[in-house]
């Protein structure tokens, strides 16, 4: 037992060889993963205790984690997180219910069940065949008649003594192996009742017997058999991504795959067979069946002792089965292609919500008016206003959307003019677009532009030339100085800091960006998202016409190019040197390099 510095315990595990455990912990390259730094830098004592045997062991363990609840261990999921079907066998006439609370009342429990949905269309099936009550104790004591439900065929009325107990008996003892899953023995079962219930002349109950037959036959067909061995086995597959952890647990019974459970957790913070030992504990602590197979994919330390506890629980011999061929390699890679497969699906749900609360509080941050999901963002890069161009990228749902990002190649000539380029670029993209906001018909919900007040009202004038309504505008900017440029620099000397701020249409002080926070981090994202994509299409034209002029020079192929490419860098570069430094560069003769003096003079001069 790890114990943090208030005694109070962080995590309990077992080993044969408890001093090796404690020593793979606190060893530095025992285990790189952050959260058992974490937990090691925590203990401030330890505690054992020695048991007989590893059965001993293992119950000990699971008794001390419900008694702990340590944080770095496992944890399933609460039981009122899930639903299970309840058989009161406690009572005279058991009901059969759903419930969220499982406790030791005498009660036969299947489950849990993670979709409320599916337990209550299972119970309409199995009442349609067994007519088994439903009604609360209070409810059955004071009937005088039939409910309606008797009427509907779907309950045997044994309130009003409508069927024997040994009849009702027979009813429990279906529905209990039909939720094992054990539908074969049951049809068997059936098949016999049928012939004595014929022979007995009552044929209007063997006629609903051989009813019963025919349903649950059809099930049988519905379900996939994977084995012809009629075995009973469970199949516990782990599958791992970006932290987090999901466990399938795939049911086969009589040799049909009858269902799967997925069990999420958000971090393994244990070793791999430390942490299906605790959760096959935990697991078949609660789950009424026990198979005679529980396969899984790791070889656990300590399996004898977790062996001998499933077997006393089972009243027969338990095997647990590290696959290495055959049909039980085969189904265990079935459970965990299902496992990984109900991860990402998981993963995805919880990214997809995460992003739609990150939009709303952006929303909520530049006050507009609709959720933004769809941004675009715009760029200018230039060298002096050399060879300018334009960029736009896009962000859908919060992630970038590359199919729809744009470079532009500025075609005004009037020098550098940061406003002028920024009004032809948003003019081209958005002049054929029309229309108001909303991605599907081509516009945005929020455009960002890099700049302040200036780049802002140049965003705002392009939308109105256009008639376009309905897109929100907003500008970042970074705080250069207190000079006032467009009135900016009043923000500085107002004391509210110097950083990033986002300027937003006819509100007077703009929004400083707070650091940690999530909507103006993903701000940050989208801002240095254009920049990147800018100063990539600004490199590229520059090195295309570098590499243009370079050709142009008779004796300079892609090898010398290279090399001066790699000693100067830019054509000003090679253009202000020496003859003397252009012939420091391997394979540049004095022939070559009055060459290339040539040739970048001729370049440079006016046509």
């Amino acid at each position: 037992l790890m114990k943090g510095d208030g005694g109070e315990v962080l995590y309990i595990g077992k080993a044969k060889n408890i001093r090796a455990r404690v020593r793979s912990y606190f060893h530095g390259r025992s285990d790189a993963r952050y959260t058992v730094r974490f937990l090691v830098a925590k203990v401030a004592g330890l505690d054992y205790i020695v048991t007989a045997n590893e059965k001993e062991a293992f119950i000990l363990e699971d008794t001390l984690l419900k008694r702990y609840k340590p944080r770095y261990n496992i944890r399933l999921k609460d039981d009122k997180t899930y639903v299970s079907i309840k058989l009161t066998l406690s009572d005279t006439f058991p009901r059969i219910i759903v419930t969220r609370r499982v406790k030791s009342d005498g009660s036969r429990y299947f489950g849990p069940y993670a979709s409320a949905h599916k337990v209550r269309e299972t119970i309409k099936f199995i009442r349609r065949l067994f007519p088994l009550c439903t009604c609360s104790k209070t409810e059955f004591n004071n009937r005088v008649r039939p409910c309606l439900d008797y009427q509907l065929g779907i309950c045997a009325a044994p309130c009003v003594d409508y069927i024997s107990e040994e009849r009702y008996g027979e009813l429990v003892d279906a529905v209990t192996l039909f939720l094992e899953g054990k539908n074969r023995k049951l049809i068997s079962l059936l098949k016999v009742r049928m012939r004595e219930a014929s022979k007995g002349m009552e044929f209007e109950r063997a006629a609903a017997i051989r009813d019963q037959i025919a349903a649950l036959e059809e099930t049988l067909r519905e379900q996939k058999v994977v084995s012809h061995k009629g075995v009973d086995r469970d199949l516990v597959a782990v599958a791992e991504e970006g932290g987090k952890v999901l466990v399938n647990v795939m049911s086969v019974r009589d040799g049909r795959v009858v269902g799967g459970r997925d069990f999420p957790f958000k971090g393994r913070e244990i070793p791999l067979d430390e942490f299906l030992s605790s959760f096959l504990s935990q697991y078949y602590r609660r789950e009424s069946f026990v198979p005679a197979e529980v396969v899984v994919p790791y070889a656990l330390e300590g399996r004898g002792g977790i062996e001998e506890w499933l077997s006393d629980r089972k009243g027969k011999k338990v095997r647990i089965v590290v696959p290495k061929r055959g049909e039980r390699l085969r189904l265990l890679a079935m459970a965990t292609a299902n496992a990984e497969e109900s991860l990402r699906e998981r993963s995805g749900r919880e990214e997809a919500e995460t992003n739609v609360f990150l939009l709303k509080a952006l929303q909520k941050r530049l006050r507009l008016k609709s959720l933004p999901r769809v941004i675009e963002a715009f760029d200018i890069s230039n060298t002096g206003g050399v060879l300018s161009v334009g960029a736009m990228v896009t962000f859908r749902e919060g992630e970038p959307d590359k199919e729809r990002y744009r470079r532009f190649r500025i075609r005004m000539s009037d020098g550098p003019d940061d406003y002028g380029m920024m009004y032809e670029v948003m003019s081209r993209r958005y002049r054929r677009a029309g229309g108001s906001a909303g991605g599907d018909r081509g516009m945005p919900d929020l455009i960002i532009v890099d700049g302040g007040k200036g780049q802002l009202n140049v965003a705002l004038k392009v939308l109105e030339e256009l008639g376009i309504d309905g897109v929100e505008v907003a500008a970042l900017a970074k705080e250069k100085s207190n000079a006032s440029i467009g009135g900016e620099g009043a923000w500085s000397r107002a004391g509210k800091g110097k950083g990033e701020r986002i300027f937003l249409p006819k509100v007077k002080d703009p929004v400083l960006l707070r650091e940690g926070s999530k909507p103006d981090l993903l701000l940050r994202r989208i801002r240095d998202e254009v920049h990147r994509f800018a100063i990539s299409y600004h490199k590229r034209l520059r090195k295309r016409g570098i590499a243009s002029v370079l050709d142009e020079i008779n004796g300079i192929g892609p090898m010398r190019r290279r090399a001066l490419l790699t000693r100067f860098g830019d054509i000003e570069r090679m253009r202000s040197v020496s003859l003397k430094e252009l012939l420091t560069v391997e394979g540049i003769n004095e022939k070559i390099a009055m060459a290339i003096k040539e040739g970048l003079e001729r370049a440079s001069s006016p046509s």
